[in-house]
């Protein structure tokens, strides 16, 4: 979403709005609602962060919490 390169499922922390509004990371992929796809790189969930990607692309609105969890989500080998 950030860096706009494109990258296999496995690859990206999906993300998605719930019925009550909030955002929360989908470790399965599975979870109903609207997703968006992030790299769990630094730079880019800085980037997104910055340009407030995940609130324009969910229309929802984002907490510190949730940056923390995608930066510290398990990356692919």
């Amino acid at each position: 979403m950030a860096c706009r390169q494109e990258a296999g499922k496995a690859e990206l922390v999906r993300l998605v709005r719930v019925a009550d509004g909030n955002v929360k990371v989908d470790p399965s992929g599975k979870m109903p609602g609207r997703g968006a796809y992030i790299h769990a790189d630094p730079a880019c969930v800085e980037e997104a962060r910055k340009r407030r990607a995940i609130e324009r692309s969910l229309g929802a609105t984002t907490t510190a919490d949730l940056w923390a969890e995608v930066s510290n989500s398990p990356r692919p080998a």
